[in-house]
């Protein structure tokens, strides 16, 4: 038996969470991707394959990608940024889809920083 690499069992994991969620409009899955530097979430309608609202670390205007805090803080902001998006549609709930990757630190605070304003995860 071969070992499995680390991608492989990202990849398991991302698809054993998958096959329970579903996003719909009234409640869309919240898909996060996480990089070395930054942090990316969706807000997705898996029933008509569209993505609702997206936010960035990268790129978006409401969000400091430095300062103090680090990573964590941008992480927070990210999570704000999608709830409000969110709320400006009359979304007021949705399904947090971590990717597979832990729910700790930036994942984790991603979802308080949703929560924080106002989005029931």
């Amino acid at each position: 038996m071969s070992a499995q690499s680390k991608q492989q069992r990202h990849s398991r994991r991302k698809v054993h969470i998958r096959k329970k969620l579903r996003g719909t409009p009234e409640r869309p899955r919240l898909s996060v991707f996480r990089s070395l530097k930054h942090i990316y979430v969706q807000a997705i309608d898996d029933l008509n394959g569209r993505t609702l609202a997206s936010a960035c670390s990268l790129n978006d205007a409401g969000v400091a990608t430095t300062g103090e805090g680090g990573k964590k803080s941008v992480s927070v902001a990210v999570g704000k940024a999608i709830a409000m998006r969110l709320k400006e549609q009359n979304v007021e709930r949705a399904v947090f889809d971590r990717n597979g990757y832990l729910y700790h630190g930036r994942v984790k605070a991603l979802a308080d920083g949703a929560r924080e304003a106002g989005l029931q995860l």
